[in-house]
């Protein structure tokens, strides 16, 4: 049995305002469909992946502890 290449990181997460997942760039039907796409197509997407994750809106980060603190100091000052 061979390897079925996939672009996947782990970061599952779709952006709700483009469609594509924050981690690898695709669609819901790409990530549900790619273990039955044919090779050809699988790497067609891939080729497409870059462009389409410099369109995702980047998840805002959690604000940290510390991030609150600093923020909280200067509110007061």
């Amino acid at each position: 049995m061979t390897a079925i290449e996939s672009p996947c990181i782990l970061v599952c997460s779709i952006d709700m305002k483009t469609g594509y997942c924050f981690g690898c760039g695709r669609t819901r039907d790409e990530i549900s469909g790619w273990i039955t796409m044919a090779p050809e197509t699988r790497r067609e997407i891939m080729g497409e992946l870059p462009e389409r994750l410099e369109t995702v809106e980047r998840k805002p980060r959690r604000e940290t502890r510390r991030a609150r603190m600093a923020r909280e100091r200067s509110e007061t000052s």
